[in-house]
């Protein structure tokens, strides 16, 4: 039989097991083995998406076609390029419209033949990220060393850029996910930012198997989502809706992100991005086509989906003040 003295001890040690779980449960993920959807609020079997516009900034353009998706409801997150020369006007859209879920596409080269933008920093502390025209470079080379900390010092001039011009991000990504899959030092730095900030970063376990030092370069306080649809250029133009259609359809639960490029097929696109049609005015045409039809709501409905926002996710994290360096 036990004994008052040995319930109550019985009881004080299931106590502190519990308060342990509860402490572990806070600081690491694994141990509750809780999916990103359950610690949203959602069942472990919900389907989430992020419907996220890329390259916000870089022409009139996409601003113009992105704004419009967003206030139809189609699109419910962006990222907005901090380097390019029409970041001015989606910064003054963002900065009034403070509940927007924009973060910034932290962009280190520019790959355009005849549109080309450079470093917000000064061009002296980051030579390596830029070629004999003072531009970004149009690509990274083998022979092209990139010093992980001049990137450094330049991310966190495009996080302070924004700042000062009044964005508030939810979230950090990158262009042409040069900071995801280039090597650890380039994605420790882009970590280093995040946390500096207390941001989530766009991160997927798709990526894991592919780029061996993501997951162990992660801490237990950041958020990693589980899946990403974008489009590639094998898709034929006729088939562009049936690719989403299907991506829609056969959705595995979680939280996935569709990175999207909306824009709007006129003059100024084309001009931009005449050299190639891969992420051109067309094909911006067709992700706006796509993303604002009746399609596109009726699927996300029939298929029982959720849209979730960055902000979110970034709910799950500790929050600061954001301060400027």
């Amino acid at each position: 039989m036990i004994n008052h003295h040995s319930s109550t001890m019985i009881r004080s040690v299931v106590l502190r097991m519990l308060l342990t779980l509860s402490v572990l449960c806070a600081t690491h993920e694994p141990v509750c083995a809780q999916t990103l959807a359950e610690r949203l609020g959602y069942g472990p079997d919900a389907k989430l998406i992020i419907v996220h516009a890329d390259d916000l900034g870089e022409t009139h353009a996409v601003n113009a076609a992105a704004i419009k998706a967003i206030e139809a409801g189609a699109v419910n997150s962006a990222s907005l390029m901090v380097a390019c020369p029409w970041f001015p006007e989606i910064a003054d859209y963002a900065k009034s419209h403070p509940d927007a879920d924009f973060g910034l596409h932290l962009t280190l080269t520019a790959e355009r033949v005849y549109y080309r933008w450079g470093p917000v920093s000064s061009i002296d502390k980051v030579p390596s990220l830029i070629d004999s025209d003072r531009y970004f470079h149009h690509d990274w080379e083998e022979h092209e060393k990139i010093d992980p900390k001049e990137v450094e010092t330049e991310l966190r001039a495009q996080v302070a850029r924004a700042l000062t011009m009044g964005v508030r991000p939810t979230h950090l990504d990158s262009h042409q996910y040069r900071l995801i899959m280039n090597g650890k030092e380039l994605f420790d730095a882009l970590l280093r930012v995040a946390h500096d900030y207390d941001l989530p970063i766009f991160v997927t376990r798709d990526w894991f198997a592919a780029h061996r030092y993501l997951e162990p370069s992660l801490g237990p306080a950041d958020v990693v989502i589980d899946h990403m649809v974008t489009i590639e250029p094998d898709v034929p133009a006729d088939k562009w809706a049936n690719f989403y259609v299907a991506a829609l359809k056969n959705l595995k639960p979680g939280v996935t992100e569709f990175v999207i490029h909306p824009g709007f097929d006129d003059e100024e696109l084309r001009a931009a991005t005449r050299e190639r049609a891969t992420w051109g005015a067309a094909w911006r045409q067709r992700d706006y086509d796509f993303f604002t039809s009746d399609e596109f709501r009726r699927i996300v409905a029939q298929q029982n989906i959720k849209l979730i926002t960055w902000r979110d996710i970034g709910r799950l994290l500790v929050h600061k003040d954001i301060k400027k360096q």
